[in-house]
């Protein structure tokens, strides 16, 4: 089934030579697709002279305008009309694209996003999701920097979008939930942590809430999905990649320290590649920004060429598998079997 995806060709730290190469291999990997590329026509028209392939498969638009690194979201939301970020989710919207995928101001496109495709019916603010790895699989984790301040009604919507999200997305029959804290006792957190944490217990939703987890949970797998404030999941978030770096440097000296060490690599290299492969960042590059009526998708600004194009997988999984839709039925599922539980308790 052919595909269209809009991407914001001037977002991101690279752009917009990654946006370019990462459509070019994610054209490879899903022969379906068209681009509609968003950005300064020229550039993006020269970069797609020696890309014939992708050439054939994109249109370009151009746009005046880009959304910077360090606007705010208030001034993406006032000059920002003809910007490459706000012309593509506005693709979405108007139906010529299935989603957008940008790597820009991460901010800014969450206000774009919100002011252009609403959200959907009961959710407030839309969350920042993504996958991490764990021991056991993966997990859901949000939000990861769409909103630095919330309140407990925004936690306890994240928490119903995130459980759904790893029933419609992962398969999970049941997950797991739990509110990322800095200890598991009920008396830990502020007060807007712990007044989530008793609407969850006391909700007549069905959902398996686990209670408070920690740091040490969210890659151990003790839970299915991990809910907390923007602004802890992206600092969260940002430790964790810089703690695969520091770890990868530190493998790399320890194994040319000496020449029985670098010996000890040749033997080790073919499982050293895998461990490697499964931590890596790139890996789960691509962000979903759930409660919208849209698809869009946020990838990491400073990524290269193969964490773009897996942010264009991302987008283009969720399209297929229809995530909106099931999301969508979910919630409206779970809001029937909880009117059904007052109902019954009060007959």
């Amino acid at each position: 089934m052919e595909l269209t995806i809009a991407l914001d060709a001037m977002g991101g730290d690279h752009a917009p030579q990654v946006v370019i190469a990462g459509a070019d291999m994610a054209r490879e990997r899903f022969p379906e697709l068209q681009f509609m590329l968003f950005g300064e026509g020229d550039a993006l028209r020269r970069l797609l002279a020696s890309r014939p392939e992708l050439a054939a498969r994109a249109s370009v638009e151009h746009t005046p305008d880009r959304v910077g690194a360090d606007a705010k979201p208030s001034q993406a939301l006032r000059q920002g009309r003809n910007s490459s970020m706000r012309l593509a989710i506005d693709a979405v919207k108007d139906g010529r694209a299935g989603a957008a995928v940008s790597a820009g101001n991460t901010g800014a496109l969450m206000a774009l996003a919100k002011f252009v495709l609403k959200t959907l019916p009961g959710i407030e603010r839309p969350a920042i999701a993504s996958l991490m790895p764990t021991r056991r699989s993966e997990a859901v984790f949000l939000d990861l920097g769409a909103n630095a301040e919330v309140d407990t009604a925004n936690l306890v919507q994240f928490a119903v979008m995130g459980e759904v999200y790893a029933r419609a997305v992962l398969g999970i029959a049941k997950p797991t939930v739990g509110l990322l804290n800095i200890g598991t006792e009920d008396v830990k957190g502020h007060d807007t942590i712990r007044e989530a944490a008793a609407a969850l217990r006391a909700s007549d939703l069905p959902i398996e809430f686990r209670g408070f987890v920690e740091g040490t949970d969210v890659t151990s797998g003790k839970v299915d999905v991990v809910v907390t404030d923007g602004f802890t999941g992206n600092v969260a978030l940002k430790v964790a990649e810089g703690t695969v770096a520091l770890y990868s440097q530190f493998l790399r000296e320890a194994f040319k320290s000496t020449l029985l060490a670098k010996l000890g690599y040749l033997l080790a290299r073919p499982a050293l590649q895998l461990v490697r492969q499964r931590l890596d960042p790139r890996r789960y590059n691509g962000a979903m920004f759930l409660g919208l009526n849209g698809i869009v998708v946020k990838s990491h600004g400073g990524t290269d060429a193969l964490g773009f194009a897996n942010a264009i997988g991302v987008a283009v999984d969720l399209v297929q598998k229809g995530t909106n839709e099931r999301i969508t039925g979910e919630l409206h599922r779970l809001e029937e079997e909880a009117l059904r539980g007052r109902h019954a308790r009060a007959s």
